[in-house]
């Protein structure tokens, strides 16, 4: 299949009526996956979604077009009031299931569709990078499919995807050019913004588009029967966090921290983004936890220790579990090949799995008011 341009992407958008000159930003064209942004005026974001689903079906019409992600961007002049954000699309994943009702009695969190086919969606967070959120989201879905559930993983970190590597997946996805199909390995599931651009490769979307992205990878894969889904959410608190927890049916999130005081700053921070909009807390895992030299058998901690669990008693949330700084870990992890997939009878695979077997009951247990917090 010949690949498209970028000359014939702004070729097809020139002729659809209502797309005027200067209007079309951020064109990303990679192996078939075409992103852009019309960008429009405050006002005229509701009118224009037309157009924009015009503008969709003119390049998915290309011959190589994989994909395609259009939104809507508002920008305001001087003076203005900041204006709502323009509709973005949905991919028409209104697939007949009934709207559920906001969860919990006071949350801000909106109703969201859920997913076809998955039971359970669980976050893994935290507030910061460089705290092994990835490679314990890795491990979590495989200690859950060793414990008999059907996993899946959506690696939600659009500027810094791991899941690929930590897998060892290669290759696009399959696609009937509407639905992508996740790739398998080990027994579970995967989606990831980096199995459909090279692993160097720079993401510098805007907001709405990686947005938009995170609902292509949500809604438009036919993930199949899913008894638990994992999302490697990506670090911090931002706009991508917040959408993802507002347009996902997440059942719960799970919080990874190391040890000092800096990072469990910014786990703090996480776990409060999840409470502001009534997502349960499943609990708090701390990991690079300790230090065990393999030659001598003495214990270091590097981060100190129990940071994590003396956070988790404040804040009234389940400790789920300490994971060491292990050079297993980090070599099966780059490999391809996680410690509980390699090494499944070993002290680490069942400290993920006593993990999941946590999150297990959370799912099984009935769902419990939030904590309020009031500043006076």
């Amino acid at each position: 299949m010949a690949r498209v341009t970028e000359d014939e992407v702004r070729a097809a958008l020139a002729g659809v009526t209502g797309v005027q000159e200067g209007m079309v930003s951020g064109l990303v064209v990679k192996d078939g996956n075409v992103g852009f942004a019309l960008e429009v005026a405050p006002d005229r974001g509701a009118a224009m979604e037309p157009v924009r689903k015009a503008a969709e079906a003119a390049v998915a019409a290309l011959s190589g077009v994989l994909s395609v992600t259009a939104v809507l961007t508002a920008h305001r002049g001087a003076g203005q009031a900041p204006a709502a954000k323009a509709g973005g699309h949905d991919h028409g994943h209104d697939h007949g299931h009934a709207h559920p009702a906001p969860r919990g009695g006071g949350g801000e969190r909106p109703a969201s569709d859920p997913i076809p086919g998955v039971a359970a969606i669980v976050a893994v967070a935290s507030g910061k990078g460089g705290v092994g959120k990835s490679t314990t989201a890795v491990n979590i879905a495989l200690a859950l499919a060793s414990l008999g559930q059907k996993v899946a993983l959506l690696d939600a970190d659009i500027y810094g995807p791991s899941v690929p590597r930590l897998l060892a997946l290669k290759g696009k996805p399959e696609t009937d050019g509407r639905m992508l199909w996740p790739k398998e390995a080990f027994g579970i599931k995967a989606m990831s913004i980096g199995l459909l651009i090279e692993e160097d490769q720079p993401m510098v979307w805007r907001g709405p588009m990686v947005q938009s992205a995170l609902e292509q990878m949500l809604r438009q894969v036919t993930w199949g029967e899913i008894d638990i889904m994992i999302v490697d959410m990506p670090p911090g608190t931002g706009d991508a966090q917040l959408t993802l927890t507002q347009r996902t049916p997440l059942s719960g999130a799970v919080i990874v921290s190391t040890p000092q005081d800096l990072s469990l700053i910014d786990a703090r921070k996480g776990l409060n983004m999840f409470r502001k909009v009534d997502v349960p807390i499943f609990g708090i895992v701390e990991n690079m936890s300790y230090f065990v030299c393999p030659h001598c058998g003495g214990r270091t901690d590097v981060f100190a220790h129990g940071g994590a669990r003396l956070e988790a008693g404040k804040l009234g949330v389940p400790f789920l579990g300490e994971i060491p700084l292990d050079i297993a870990i980090r070599e099966t992890s780059d490999g391809g090949n996680p410690i509980v997939a390699s090494e499944p009878d070993g002290a680490h695979a069942e400290s993920y799995r006593n993990i999941a077997r946590a999150i297990l009951d959370q799912l099984a247990a009935p769902r419990r008011a939030m904590p309020k917090f009031v500043v006076e």
